[in-house]
């Protein structure tokens, strides 16, 4: 079950960022907006991430 939760957490962080991206894309806002930095801080934390995962396994 654990890894049932895992999967389906990774899938919802996944689509959040895409959404903060497509937003902060969507909006046309400048490099150094508060969105944009979040969209971004999102994606090298899922890099983050993923390196760990490869790591454990």
């Amino acid at each position: 079950m654990p890894n049932k939760l895992d999967t389906l957490l990774e899938r919802l962080k996944a689509q959040q960022r895409d959404l903060i991206l497509a937003m902060a894309e969507h909006d046309g806002l400048p490099a150094g907006s508060t969105l944009r930095e979040v969209a971004e801080l999102e994606n090298v934390i899922a890099a983050v991430e993923a390196v760990a995962g490869e790591e454990a396994d």
